[in-house]
């Protein structure tokens, strides 16, 4: 016969103190776990929402990122008029000849420089991203150095809000709109005119194209052509995809420092949940000895001892993620460092982050309680018995 849940935590709750240390110490670890795995998260979140799923982009054979590749205007111009490509009312491509440059912009409060990207605009950049909508002031005028700001750069870049100037490339851009990116990279971007961004910066071709082409066959058709053509070096990516690989290497980065700072703590936390238990086991030989007087089997001990510490990992993992949920009101900033310009993110926390960091929690309890445990199964009913 098994030795009821009920019991076991009982004998948690009668020990508050050393219950309420353990778990605490399990919750802080656990909340770095789950900050850890939900940064990350948040990072791959706000550039792989960034691509659209009916969208290719055309860049550079060799160009890693947008920032560094080259398109010239011929090579657009044979791009854009693929028959993959979906056409509008006019029969006209849905397609956005782009140009990207960093520039230098002061940090509001600081004045602090800090790296930005300036995406040169065509009339069709917003209808392509529909997960960016224009949340103040308008769009800017062709030809003029009008700019809208993401909402991260309004808030955080100096003179960058709705009205305000921002000084690049020798002159300055007036600010005639706030774009809401939802969370996305186009938060941490300035949008100009294409053709006003690439005359200020003495540039004749463009960085990338982007195209509307829903479905995989059109797109698998549109890549072997473009890729194949010998009149053009370039290749042809899935938006989504494009965003996803820019998020890779910082990603990864993260998870395994910040699993390794991790594993380093939980070596305390498993030491406490093991002088916990063994304290528990100290405390309570004679009560073991008359659990096994009663009838009990030496694993009914063992796994009683291990479920208490079971749950201590499992109430501090609890806890632990419950604090790192409050994460998902921040937002910061950091350098991508695939374009060496600010990003700005925030915390996710998914279903999966929230189990494997209570799993995690509950793994470091069963750690620490699996010696004593084994310890509490071994004592002698008549040794235990005697036990002052």
């Amino acid at each position: 016969m098994a030795i009821p849940l009920g019991y076991c935590w009982g004998n948690l709750w009668t020990r508050k103190l050393t219950t309420v240390l353990t778990a605490g110490g399990m919750a802080l670890v656990t909340f770095v776990f789950a900050a850890v795995l939900m940064l990350a998260e948040g990072l791959e979140k706000t550039l792989v929402d960034t691509g659209s799923p009916d969208n290719a982009i055309v860049l550079r054979g060799s160009a890693e990122t947008e920032v560094s590749s080259i398109v010239s205007r011929d090579s657009a111009a044979i791009i854009e008029v693929q028959p993959e490509v979906v056409l509008d009312s006019a029969s006209q491509p849905v397609a956005a000849k782009e140009c990207l440059v960093l520039v230098t912009l002061p940090k509001r409060g600081t004045d602090k420089p800090t790296n930005v990207v300036v995406r040169g605009i065509g009339p069709r950049s917003l209808e392509l991203r529909r997960q960016v909508s224009l949340v103040a002031g308008r769009e800017p005028r062709p030809g003029s150095r009008d700019v809208i700001a993401g909402k991260s750069i309004a808030e955080r870049i100096k003179s960058a809000g709705l009205g305000g100037k921002v000084h690049f490339a020798l002159a300055d851009w007036d600010v005639v709109g706030v774009l809401d990116g939802k969370g996305t990279a186009f938060d941490s971007e300035v949008w100009a005119d294409a053709d006003q961004l690439m005359s200020a910066f003495r540039r004749n071709d463009y960085s990338v194209v982007i195209l509307k082409v829903p479905g995989r066959d059109g797109f698998s058709r549109l890549r072997q052509r473009l890729e194949s053509d010998p009149r053009l070096s370039a290749q042809v990516k899935r938006e989504m995809d494009f965003y996803k690989e820019q998020s890779d290497v910082m990603a990864k980065f993260i998870r395994i420092l910040g699993l390794a700072m991790t594993a380093f703590f939980s070596i305390g936390a498993i030491l406490g949940a093991m002088v916990t238990m063994y304290t528990a086991v100290a405390n309570r030989t004679r009560e073991i000895g008359t659990l096994r007087a009663l009838g009990f089997k030496r694993r009914d001990i063992l796994g009683a001892f291990v479920m208490e510490s079971l749950l201590l990992g499992t109430v501090g993992g609890a806890a632990g993620v419950g604090a790192a949920s409050l994460l998902q009101f921040l937002t910061i900033s950091t350098i991508n460092w695939e374009t060496f310009s600010e990003l700005a993110f925030g915390f996710a926390l998914t279903p999966s982050i929230a189990l494997y960091s209570v799993g995690f929690s509950a793994g470091m309890g069963f750690i620490g309680g699996a010696l004593p445990a084994w310890r509490a199964a071994r004592l002698a009913i008549v040794d235990a018995l005697r036990a002052a």
